[in-house]
């Protein structure tokens, strides 16, 4: 991936299911949404999503059938189990008596438990009572498994950079699964197995270093722009720096340090590319600190420079060019906060100059139109709930190369 603008060509999404159908206001916040989802009306809107995707000249890939069609394969049903079932979350005894049991269960039985989630009242209706004071103390309905409800944001488990791809290390305990199976699908599918992707990164636990898809703008073949949010550490920064920079795989990184606070999780919350050298930006987005990340030497492997001149001339820095336009919404206060809640801001570019947004966001598509910019309307109040838009929603993996 060389571009966040070039025509898209093939993007992985989740359409909303089981996982979602488990989510209520009770554990909504463990889960890392703010409220539960009317699921049928999630699901329409995001056939609407696919919908414009491949309006728009893109093959729309299906996370579920991705994964489904790779646990068929013993190997990765093998690796699944270890790395999901792991004795420091699950206990030695339950995480013992999961992986034997879901050894032999069919794929839809795995890929339920595995992205659905399991609870106690489940398992003792499919399984010997296990010896274990982990399941022991569990009340029926509490989820030994808990399900992975953001799934539905693909962008965020991978980082597609240049001819390779990161499986990341995740912020919250309620994702870090979610690597493990986009791991799977590309160790053992076979649209990826053995089709000389690199593997910038994969590493499922590194202490501080976490860093999330949404983070990550590609924004040329020589450089990617990062945040440094509540999601994604400077550690996780560096590290994935250097991977990039040994294989000669980028030029630089400019690192965006935005407010710690759940309005602005992501980078892509408040600035995504929707042109060539064109950026829309939240307008009250406070002016942040940013870093140029360069190749350092033998003695210092990295070379870190705190940029001036603000983001705009960041921006440029890192496009290696001029100048850049920034279009921001010159609504009222109330207005832009009500966007940029809503992902007024959380584009996704599918050909220069043309994105799709969600509709409810007028104020965003009027400056954006203003600018020159085709917008694709699509809906979404229920699938932004869960404080994700378009870009959150999409894992592209082919662009054409600008």
């Amino acid at each position: 991936m060389t571009s966040e603008v070039g025509q898209l060509r093939r993007v992985i999404v989740h359409r909303p299911g089981i996982e979602l159908a488990r989510l209520t206001p009770s554990n909504a916040e463990e889960l890392l949404f703010d409220d539960s989802l009317w699921l049928e009306r999630a699901d329409q809107e995001h056939d609407a999503f696919a919908d414009a995707l491949r309006g728009a000249g893109a093959e729309v890939l299906y996370f579920d059938r991705l994964l489904r069609e790779s646990l068929a394969s013993a190997g990765a049903r093998g690796w699944v189990l270890g790395q999901t079932f792991d004795d420091r979350t699950f206990g030695p005894a339950l995480a013992d008596a999961l992986q034997s049991h879901l050894a032999h269960a069919g794929v839809g039985e795995l890929y339920d438990v595995l992205v659905g989630g399991l609870t106690k009242e489940e398992a003792l209706e499919r399984m010997p009572v296990p010896e274990s004071v982990v399941f022991g103390i569990a009340r029926p309905y509490d989820f030994l498994v808990t399900p992975l409800t953001n799934h539905l944001f693909t962008r965020d488990a991978t980082c597609w950079i240049g001819d390779g791809v990161a499986v990341n290390s995740m912020k919250h305990f309620a994702r870090r699964r979610e690597a493990v199976n986009y791991g799977a699908i590309l160790r053992w599918h076979p649209l990826f197995a053995g089709t000389g992707h690199r593997v910038w990164s994969e590493d499922l636990e590194t202490g501080n270093a976490t860093i999330e898809g949404g983070d990550v703008l590609v924004v040329s073949p020589d450089a990617v722009l990062v945040g440094i949010s509540e999601r994604t550490t400077p550690q996780a920064i560096e590290r994935l720096a250097q991977r990039l920079f040994a294989e000669n795989a980028l030029k630089r990184i400019v690192a965006i340090r935005l407010p710690d606070r759940r309005a602005f999780m992501h980078l892509d919350t408040v600035l995504t590319m929707v042109d060539v050298n064109t950026f829309l930006m939240y307008a009250d987005l406070p002016e942040p600190e940013c870093y140029l990340v360069e190749p350092g030497d033998i003695d210092l492997p990295l070379r870190t420079t705190l940029l001036g001149g603000g983001l705009a001339s960041s921006l440029a820095v890192a496009l290696g060019v001029e100048s850049v336009r920034i279009l921001s919404t010159e609504q009222d206060i109330f207005a832009r906060e009500r966007d940029q809640w809503h992902d007024g801001c959380n584009v996704l570019a599918v050909a220069p100059g043309v994105v799709i947004g969600y509709e409810r966001n007028q104020a965003s598509i009027a400056d954006l139109r203003a600018g020159g910019i085709e917008v694709i309307e699509v809906p979404g109040s229920e699938l932004g709930r869960g404080r994700g838009g378009p870009r959150c929603m999409s894992c592209p993996i082919e662009r054409d190369r600008l």
